[in-house]
């Protein structure tokens, strides 16, 4: 009877807690309403949830909230992000104790943020100092970016230990979809999440985003977690120009009246397969390299290796190019012209990396707009502009298609031109597309810079 009773309390407490972050956060409705209350499951002194029900011990969640009125929101919230952000369903291939962490770190960023009474615990100093060391390395405090980052530091167990301390809110023991609820039923309810964010993100950037305080901290994190996969190779292959090349074309040729020549006359088919076909490859084409004291010479590197490698491919990488490859800061510091597979494998051998100042994309369009003047296109078809984002973009639209292709999400602060094409990679995305590439284009050849 007095489980009952405790789990009835529960229930109560996280209803309260929910109305209480309706009120404050209405941009999160539908999410918040998104999980069943179910006592149990498994959880004791904590909240859990598997993406479908939020598990509680309701004695727990009773002197929690003797204790404290805020914890409950905090910790209803902190599960809610989890699901928005997506990461249950991330969890797959890492290392479980640097994921959980790194996904409480993210959603704990966020809370800190919001300036709301139900969610103010008051400044905690080691999360700071967390949050200050990771700001460092990334503009965004995603969990991927954490987890990459934790990796990378190779932190011995015990400030492992102490960091799971700072952060730890709830029980991420049922974040297995696979074994709990099969692979198909996992993927619709990531699919699930994934729509609820895309609403919560809509909400935000419009008429909500202005009302809510420390909006901008959630909405940042969002449009990470809504984000596709990006295929980097089909995004390259867009500035392809058709040409024709000497090869079979089998879809342009019709192999009835082919045999039927054969069976009518021996030997003398009617029709002769067509010597040529129409592909599209990278003839004229701009890659400029962002090399501001803000960039990292490690990511520009990853960038312009598999650059390099995808070019190189078969099917997109023509016998005779003309390749530009401008460095650029606050001021035009090299422009490298290739015309061939041997010119583009001789300048990633001979790389270095040329700057260091304030960033402004203008001269490089300047540039190339005396260059097209001068001639030294025959039919431009685009420029990527590999970059962190922040700096002086150009007002006027460009006569050929422009990218600005980022390395992580930048801050919301970060504004593209509407007439250009916004693409956010993550390394995962370059090093997939790396492992897609045939052996012959394999990024394991390629030099060292």
């Amino acid at each position: 009877m007095e489980q009952t009773d405790f789990a009835g309390i529960g229930r109560d407490i996280l209803s309260a807690s929910r109305n209480e972050l309706y009120m404050s956060l209405p941009y999160l409705d539908a999410a918040l309403c998104a999980l069943a209350f179910a006592p149990g499951g498994g959880v004791t002194l904590s909240l859990a949830t598997d993406g479908e029900a939020l598990y509680y011990d309701g004695s727990f969640l009773a002197e929690r909230y003797l204790r404290s009125r805020v914890w409950p929101c905090r910790a209803y919230l902190h599960v809610i992000l989890h699901c928005m952000l997506r990461h249950l369903a991330k969890k797959r291939g890492r290392v479980p104790e640097l994921w959980d962490l790194s996904c409480d770190a993210a959603a704990e960023s966020i809370l800190d943020e919001l300036d709301y009474s139900c969610l103010n615990t008051g400044p905690v100093p080691r999360k700071r100092k967390f949050y200050g060391e990771c700001k460092r390395d990334m503009p965004v405090l995603t969990a991927e970016g954490i987890y990459r980052r934790l990796l990378r530091l190779d932190l011995p167990e015990y400030e492992i230990a102490q960091l799971q301390r700072a952060f730890l809110v709830d029980d991420h023991g049922l974040w297995d979809p696979e074994q709990q609820n099969g692979g198909e039923q996992s993927r619709r309810q990531d699919q699930k999440w994934q729509d609820l964010s895309s609403k919560a993100q809509t909400g935000l950037e419009t008429v909500l985003s202005d009302k809510g305080a420390g909006g901008k901290a959630v909405l940042e994190q969002i449009r990470v977690a809504v984000r596709d996969d990006v295929d980097y190779r089909a995004f390259l292959r867009r500035f392809a120009a058709p040409r024709e090349v000497a090869a079979v074309d089998g879809d342009a040729f019709d192999y009835g009246f082919y045999s039927y020549g054969l069976r009518l006359y021996g030997n003398m088919p009617l029709v002769e397969p067509p010597e040529t076909r129409e592909e599209k490859r990278i003839e004229d084409f701009v890659i400029a390299v962002d090399t501001s004291m803000s960039t990292s010479g490690e990511r520009v590197r990853q960038f312009l290796a598999c650059t390099y490698a995808i070019l190189r491919s078969a099917g997109t990488f023509t016998r005779t190019v003309n390749i530009r490859i401008i460095q650029c800061d606050d001021q035009v510091r090299s422009d490298d012209v290739i015309r061939s597979l041997e010119d583009l494998r001789a300048y990633m051998e001979n790389f270095q990396l040329a700057g260091g100042s304030a960033t402004d994309f203008r001269p490089v369009f300047r540039h190339v707009a005396k260059l097209q003047e001068a001639g030294a296109f025959t039919s431009l078809r685009g420029l990527v502009y590999f970059t962190d984002g922040m700096g002086t973009y150009p007002e006027k639209r460009t006569p050929y298609e422009t990218a600005f292709i980022l390395l992580g999400e930048p801050p919301l602060s970060v504004k593209t031109p509407p007439w250009a094409i916004r693409l956010v990679l993550e390394a995962q995305d370059l090093d997939r597309a790396a492992e897609e590439l045939p052996e012959e284009a394999s990024l394991e050849e390629l030099p060292e810079l």
